[in-house]
């Protein structure tokens, strides 16, 4: 059942990056007549009617001098996912290491990783988002990493992330932002955990579908690559939400919370 999703996995990555080569090889035979990119600054306009980007609210009063209470509710207002379940990221002996939904029966007499996935165990005890939980993703003085699914079970997002993590993700995250900027998009972007790439962040004041979220992150690629059309964005990986709808039985995919204490102090 691994392999399967998996497989499941990398075929919608390869789907996407598809759908953005389509794009790429016809605006390098030609098809960058102006009538198609004012079609495609069109959509994008009537896409920021429908959506409340999170950009758009009055400043934050929290500050340095905040109480740990207000800076966690700043956190969790914007970097919001699933609240019932989260992955935490493991290592193991080998050298490996991944992500699993955090439960509370993990590795007790019922466990019965990793025959039967977490997401499909009938002992499954997933544990809540909680602010102590983000308190030890943030604390330096832990090595506790954790992440976010975040597409909700009704099918909506309350954020849209890319992810770049290729030789020249800072050139093109770079590109990406300054076509957000110049279509008033707020967007924020983070280097990732290993610090070989990126994640362009754009947040929603209330959590719109997340197809609409992902129709919304293609536009901007699209015209991000009429103003660069001969470099291309080949750091671009992919979108999260990484899915439509929900795959049956599972979480849709997860993308690691920022700010990790650990990695944070180098």
């Amino acid at each position: 059942m691994d392999d399967i999703y998996q497989k499941y996995e990398a075929a919608l990555r390869e789907i996407d990056r598809l759908r953005l080569e389509n794009k790429q090889l016809k605006l390098q035979i030609g098809n960058r007549d102006s009538k198609g990119e004012a079609c495609s600054f069109q959509q994008i306009s009537t896409i920021q009617m429908r959506v409340k980007l999170q950009g758009n609210k009055q400043p934050s009063k929290v500050h340095q001098f905040s109480s740990v209470e207000e800076k966690l509710a700043l956190y969790r207002s914007y970097f919001r996912g699933r609240e019932d379940v989260y992955p935490i990221r493991w290592n193991n002996k080998q050298g490996k290491s991944g992500y699993s939904p955090s439960c509370g029966n993990e590795w007790t007499a019922v466990c019965q990783k990793p025959k039967v996935k977490c997401s499909a165990c009938i002992h499954q005890n997933f544990l809540p988002v909680t602010d102590e939980v983000i308190s030890k993703h943030l604390d330096a003085r832990t090595d506790r990493t954790i992440g976010i699914y975040p597409m909700l079970q009704d099918e909506t997002c309350w954020f849209l992330a890319m992810d770049f993590d290729k030789k020249n993700w800072q050139e093109d995250a770079a590109a990406v932002m300054h076509v957000c900027d110049g279509n008033h998009i707020p967007a924020a972007l983070e280097r990732s955990r290993s610090g070989n790439g990126g994640h362009i962040w754009i947040f929603f004041v209330e959590p719109i579908a997340a197809s609409q979220a992902r129709r919304l992150g293609t536009i901007i690629l699209s015209l991000t690559m009429n103003q660069r059309y001969q470099i291309g964005l080949d750091s671009y990986d992919r979108l999260f939400p990484n899915q439509d709808t929900m795959p049956k039985g599972g979480f849709g995919n997860l993308i690691a919370l920022p700010l990790q204490g650990g990695p944070r102090k180098y």
